[in-house]
């Protein structure tokens, strides 16, 4: 039976489809935002930015965490660098339901991104002075929120590479 026949109103069938429609591209735009390169990295298909599809795994200071970003080698690509406190939050997703990590935390974080923990460190620091800088900005996947942390800290904080992807 055609929706007509039943009843339906022609115009009211085409728009419900057309709803449908655009739901249903919204939603595989969602899932086709990050791909997966094949080779350890996820582009975003948004920002523009690769990333590595996971953190260091194991918990790390900052300034071992810049060193890890800046001497990794992903994809063929050597020029990776620690991400920017707003590069993070673009990978936090409220929609997502909280999953647990290898740590133990459960945090919301695109899929595609595996963060092994809590905290993850940006390379902005916070300085008393133009000499001394001993805070970093960390986000919190936990809780979704900037986060200021002294930089020797290392518990439950990660290092995840990023790189421009054009």
């Amino acid at each position: 039976m055609s929706p007509s026949s039943r009843g339906f109103p022609s115009l009211v069938f085409l728009a419900l489809s057309v709803c449908l429609f655009f739901l249903s591209t919204g939603v595989a735009e969602a899932q086709d935002r990050f791909v997966d390169n094949g080779d350890g990295t996820v582009t975003d298909t948004r920002t523009g930015l690769m990333w590595a599809q996971t953190d260091n795994m194991g918990n790390i200071t900052w300034q071992d965490a810049k060193l890890y970003c800046e001497n990794i080698i992903l994809g063929a690509y050597a020029d990776w660098r620690m991400p920017t406190i707003k590069e993070l939050e673009s990978l936090f997703d409220h929609d997502q339901d909280r999953h647990e990590t290898i740590c133990g935390k459960k945090v919301r974080s695109a899929p595609q991104v595996e963060i092994t923990c809590g905290f993850v460190w940006s390379s902005e620091v916070e300085s008393v002075s133009e000499r001394y800088a001993i805070s970093a900005l960390a986000y919190d996947f936990a809780r979704g929120y900037r986060y200021s942390a002294r930089k020797t800290q290392y518990r439950g904080y990660r290092a995840l590479p990023v790189r421009n992807a054009e």
